[in-house]
């Protein structure tokens, strides 16, 4: 058990991981509605982005939020929520995609103008992606971070919000169905997969086997616990990473001989 120095439902963060993310699935269910009115939109990617945004804002009310706050193994399934699953959803729903569906010609190209400037590039580059997420998990479960995210109220919402986006970016790089511009190639990408994989299994195992996150007072088993939560939701998470990537692929390679037929 850890001791609460903050409320878990303060208003910077119900405002940033409940409202917002509400007020996102609004427009974006207002967006892709007015498409299917004069052109194909997918009612599996709305299903998609629907399960994602639902999934966050679920993972931020009672009684997960409160038992996340006081327990390891509440924050380690709100952190799979957060950082994993629900990017999952949003990411298969294309939202940049409908964006750009929905946008003028004008305001479209300048979007991936700056998707292809350097800074950007560097940013959604899938190691640097991976980096972010995994890096950032190693950074909270293995330092003081995650102790004093128990006592520090704008490093909890600071922390929440991290899992989320950079959860996201990381499964849009690897796989997203969105454009991107200079998106390295898929043995770049799978890579990127792997690495992220092993890294996310090898912090498990040292949170199993070392007592991380330290500084807290949950007991042994209560950490061992939320390691074996990590290792195995981390485990699904990915799998469906991977499946997600390769549909994409089959998917592009299915259509290719068509429009090579269309060209004819």
């Amino acid at each position: 058990m850890m001791h609460p120095a903050a409320m878990p439902h303060s208003v910077a963060l119900f405002t940033l991981l409940i409202i917002a993310p509400a007020v996102i699935l609004f427009f974006y269910l207002i967006a892709a509605v007015r498409l299917r009115r004069v052109a194909h939109w997918s009612a599996w990617r709305m299903a998609s982005f629907t399960a994602g945004i639902v999934t966050i804002v679920a993972s931020m009310l009672p009684p997960l939020a409160n038992w996340a706050h006081h327990d390891l193994r509440g924050h380690m399934l709100q952190h799979l929520l957060l950082g994993m699953f629900g990017p999952l959803g949003l990411v298969f729903g294309a939202p940049g995609s409908l964006i750009l569906r929905t946008l003028s010609a004008r305001w479209a190209r300048a979007m991936m103008t700056i998707l292809r400037t350097r800074p950007i590039r560097f940013l959604i580059h899938p190691f640097t992606a991976a980096s972010l997420d995994i890096g950032g998990m190693y950074l909270l479960y293995l330092t003081p971070l995650y102790a004093l995210s128990m006592a520090i109220p704008a490093l909890f919402i600071f922390l929440h919000l991290h899992f989320v986006l950079s959860g996201y970016l990381f499964t849009w790089s690897v796989a997203g169905p969105d454009p991107a511009p200079h998106r390295p190639s898929r043995t770049v990408r799978l890579a990127a997969i792997f690495f992220a994989t092993a890294a996310h299994a090898i912090l498990a195992k040292l949170m199993y086997g070392f007592g991380y996150p330290r500084g807290t007072l949950a007991s042994a088993e209560e950490i061992q616990q939320a390691a074996q939560w990590m290792y195995y939701g981390g485990d699904i998470a990915e799998f469906c990473i991977i499946v997600g990537f390769f549909a994409a692929w089959f998917r592009q390679r299915s259509t290719l001989p068509e429009m090579l037929v269309g060209k004819s």
